[in-house]
């Protein structure tokens, strides 16, 4: 079995190399909280092993010929990015009339997001629900994937092994892109520079969702 392992690499870079929504979820939970952006990271990578699961297995075939059921994971996949965005833009406005009736130190001063084990899984959860609810994804484990494939060996060991791959390179990315976002927290502190980032992380979720059911 000789897959074409210099292509799928450079494949697999680029498409991380890429933003898009598992991108934002990452580097916004670890500008909050590093171990967060770990967590979210995980959690986004173990939404692809699903992807890769079930592409090895055979069952995306289901939902990629079946146009209701690839629209309906589109749409829940949009509905997730919107509800992210506008939490993001209530929290900044919310911080913003905070800092109205006090002093800003005090409404932008770095706050925990409860216990580690509640931070752990909100990162966790949102990472992992961004991925798990990106047809794209799921296209890339039965459609893309292949391509580097031998035909004569088995296409389900083959997807499982490059997927894994997939998965292992993903996390060293995220892990890497946490310490990055996480030396941001000191900047993120200031008040109208954290005011403008979640306005700014809120929108493009916002945009992002909408443009995925503009097109389902």
């Amino acid at each position: 079995m000789a897959v074409d392992l210099a292509g799928f690499l450079g494949v697999v870079l680029v498409a991380y190399l890429v933003p898009g929504p598992d991108f934002l979820v990452v580097v916004r939970s670890a500008a909050e909280d590093p171990s967060k952006g770990r967590a979210a990271a995980l959690g986004a990578q173990t939404g692809l092993c699903v992807h890769m699961l079930a592409a090895a297995a055979g069952l995306s075939v289901i939902a990629t010929r079946s146009p209701m059921v690839y629209d309906a994971i589109k749409l829940m996949g949009a509905a997730y990015l919107v509800y992210l965005g506008v939490r993001a833009v209530l929290a900044a406005r919310r911080a913003a009339r905070e800092r109205r009736s006090s002093n800003e130190a005090a409404a932008y001063a770095p706050r925990e997001d409860g216990p580690a084990r509640g931070r752990f899984r909100s990162g966790f959860t949102q990472g992992f629900l961004t991925n798990v609810l990106n047809p794209k994804a799921a296209l890339f484990f039965l459609s893309v994937l292949p391509q580097f494939a031998d035909g004569n060996g088995s296409l389900a060991q083959q997807i499982f092994l490059l997927g894994m791959l997939d998965v292992i390179i993903g996390v060293v990315y995220w892990f890497a892109l946490v310490v990055v976002a996480a030396r941001l927290r000191a900047l993120l502190t200031r008040p109208t520079v954290r005011h403008r980032w979640e306005l700014a992380t809120g929108w493009s979720f916002i945009v992002i969702g909408v443009s995925v059911a503009a097109v389902a």
